[in-house]
């Protein structure tokens, strides 16, 4: 039912004078980039039932409260995406529910699932059907788990949040780093186009976070699987009074992230959560997901700016801002999409014409 607690190894070796290095870039050793890039999408929260109780999020419920969104209610949100010009529908979850959610199993069990991810694929091929293409975010996943629900993804992705075993994580279930890295690897095995990042200011040190920015790379030279790297601040909410990072840090972190990774992996700050202004100069290049129909159910408390003034922003620094779809161009182009997502890209109705248009922009 859900996955079990065996801890894994990292598995990455540090060279000392690799972090060291790392830890002595500045935002002026990376370049403003030409081109913001974004994503339309609605945000689907398919459950917010979590088998981890981290202390800094609001998105779990415990059990008895956690909700699971009916395949109507699905259907609504995407239809109105459709409607609005989204391409994308990013579903998220907490990490596989433990045998705690009675309630939650109960339900998927009269909709014909033993576990939340059979229903996940189920949604990914009902959101294929209507014409969006699916971008998951599972959390923890086995081989099996995801090789299930990656046929009908055009991406996926889990932060990998850091590398260090930090107090925001412990407890009677704990979220492991090692497990994190694992997820990861195995999306390099299958060939899942993948997003990750890192979360600043959850207790973590700057060494911690040149370490998790090092392991992302490290991952990527193995397998070239990832698209796109988030770098996240943590924010203040009704369950997290630890504070939020400094500007200085985020800046360091997203410049060093820059600076480490290649040209072609992505470096995203959530524009909801950190003003873009401030990070244009640190090399950041995607803006990842801006919806017009729902809100950020991961920090509800923090709106999405208009398109608009983030255009505004951008054109004062000389840089333009540019629609992508949920799977970057250079993925569709090596063959990494499966045929389920082909066939929505190349359908010869209007949603594939946009799909269409959007790539060749």
């Amino acid at each position: 039912m859900a996955i079990g607690q065996k801890e894994y190894d990292i598995d990455i070796e540090f060279r000392p004078n690799e972090v060291r290095e790392l830890l002595s870039v500045t935002p002026e050793e990376v370049e403003t980039n030409s081109e913001l890039t974004y994503v339309k999408n609605v945000f689907i929260p398919l459950t917010t039932a979590c088998r981890y109780t981290c202390t800094y999020c609001t998105y779990f419920d415990p059990p008895g409260k956690a909700s699971l969104l009916t395949p109507e209610e699905i259907r609504i949100i995407i239809r109105k995406g459709i409607e609005l010009g989204c391409t994308e529908a990013l579903f998220t979850f907490g990490d596989d529910p433990d045998e705690r959610y009675v309630e939650i199993y109960r339900r998927l069990k009269e909709l014909g699932h033993s576990t939340i991810h059979t229903y996940l694929e189920e949604m990914c091929e009902m959101c294929l059907e209507e014409g969006m293409l699916p971008h998951s975010n599972p959390g923890d996943q086995t081989r099996d788990q995801m090789e299930r629900v990656a046929r009908v993804n055009a991406s996926m992705g889990v932060m990998l949040e850091t590398v260090a075993k930090v107090k925001a994580h412990s407890g009677a279930r704990k979220k492991d780093p090692g497990r994190r890295i694992n997820t990861l690897k195995i999306a390099g095995e299958l060939g899942v186009p993948f997003t990750t990042g890192i979360l600043v200011g959850i207790g973590e040190t700057e060494e911690d976070r040149a370490k998790s920015i090092l392991a992302i790379r490290d991952i990527n030279e193995r397998y070239g699987h990832i698209q796109e790297v988030i770098i996240q601040p943590v924010v203040e909410n009704e369950r997290w009074k630890g504070g939020m990072p400094s500007l200085e840090s985020m800046r360091k972190a997203v410049s060093m992230a820059r600076y480490c990774l290649p040209p072609e992996v992505s470096i995203q700050v959530p524009p909801n959560l950190a003003s873009i202004k401030n990070f244009l100069d640190c090399g950041i290049d995607d803006l990842g997901g801006i919806s017009p129909v729902t809100i950020d159910h991961i920090n509800p408390e923090y709106a999405w700016p208009a398109l608009r003034d983030l255009e505004s922003i951008a054109a004062d620094k000389g840089v333009s801002l540019k629609e992508r779809l949920p799977v970057y161009n250079r993925f569709i182009e090596a063959g990494w999409i499966s045929r389920d997502i082909r066939q929505v890209i190349e359908a010869k109705n209007d949603i594939g014409k946009k799909y269409r248009k959007i790539l060749l922009d």
